[in-house]
């Protein structure tokens, strides 16, 4: 059986700037990804929206002819 310890190696300032730079990069990817999601799935909705209502106006038309 081996005994196995790790020491945790402190990150230097160079590693520090490196990750918080990183990580405001995928930060900002993954906001424009999900602004560009929401945009597509509301205009997706106006779009079903007005379809049925256009059906339902049409439906009710038809029945008072």
């Amino acid at each position: 059986m081996r005994n196995y310890t790790y020491e945790r190696k402190m990150p230097t300032v160079a590693e520090r700037e490196a990750r918080k730079a990183f990580k405001e990069a995928d930060v900002k990817v993954a906001m424009a990804e999900y602004e560009r999601t929401q945009k597509a799935f509301h205009a997706n909705h106006e779009r079903l929206k007005a379809e049925r209502l256009a059906r339902e106006a049409e439906a009710a038309r038809k029945l008072k002819t």
